[in-house]
């Protein structure tokens, strides 16, 4: 976990190495932005199915996707890396989050090529994970921006996230004292995408968590105690987010339980068809 201030911008570093359960692995939408740092051989992003993977040697920045990203990965793979709070990955970028949407790109675009070759130099030298964590830890605290209107995303995202995207977004433009186009616009900025986007995607995540794919599950009840106007719409939603329907989505989360009980990975990415 990150030593304050960048607590309230990042949920945590990590440090991943080892064979990967799958080859390609898909990663739904989700309600955070990811920095990796990598290690070992290149790995390939997939950012939408009508975009071409591409190859990532020193690892990527994502913000915060609207649909789903596939990760290839090498036979082995190794990485430092952040899970970032939707308004966490602001204060670290030198364009607007709006430009990385759906677009991820490499550590080098972002930082610069010999800022990341040293980086990654020093990460590849250190004594182990807790050394690799603390010196990523650094570098994330020397880089750290003042970031206009950081403030009022920050706050307005986090009732977002509090009602599990279960709140009016006027209510909150008006309890901010702003206009809506403001705040859309700081939000586009800084998150790279509207509150409205964002309360959806917190309202499906919320969801996904809810299933349980290893029992029997009232597609209706979920639907209706997540908030959606009825069980269409739900499915509409899903598909919107991962390209499938609930009833796919669950089975490929077996597949992956029945394959690799317990793995560590288990309970968001998936199994790439």
């Amino acid at each position: 976990m990150p030593r304050p201030p960048l607590d309230g911008l990042i949920d945590d570093l990590y440090y991943l190495e080892g064979a990967p359960p799958y080859a390609r692995l898909t990663l739904p939408p989700m309600p955070a932005a990811l920095l990796i740092v990598n290690l070992g051989a290149p790995f390939r992003i997939r950012a939408g199915a009508d975009i071409e993977t591409a190859e990532y040697a020193d690892g990527c920045v994502v913000a915060m996707p609207t649909r789903a990203v596939e990760f290839g990965y090498p036979l082995r793979t190794r990485s430092v890396g952040v899970h970032v709070k939707p308004w966490g990955l602001a204060p670290f970028l030198p364009m607007p989050a709006a430009e990385l949407c759906d677009r991820p790109v490499t550590v080098e675009q972002v930082w610069g090529r010999p800022a990341v070759a040293e980086l990654r130099d020093r990460l590849a030298t250190a004594s182990g994970p807790h050394e690799m964590l603390t010196l990523l830890e650094e570098e994330l605290m020397r880089r750290l921006c003042e970031t206009a209107g950081l403030g009022l995303v920050r706050h307005t995202s986090s009732v977002i996230a509090a009602t599990g995207g279960a709140v009016a977004i006027g209510d909150l433009r008006v309890a901010a004292g702003v206009s809506s186009t403001h705040l859309t616009q700081r939000f586009k900025e800084l998150i790279g995408v509207t509150p409205k986007r964002l309360a959806r995607t917190y309202r499906f995540a919320a969801t996904v968590f809810a299933i349980d794919p290893a029992g029997p599950i009232d597609w209706g009840d979920l639907a209706g105690g997540a908030g959606y106007f009825d069980q269409a719409h739900f499915g509409h939603e899903f598909r919107a987010f991962t390209g499938l329907t609930p009833t796919r989505y669950v089975e490929v989360r077996r597949r992956f339980l029945r394959e690799h009980p317990g793995h560590v990975l288990d309970g968001w990415p998936l199994p790439a068809d």
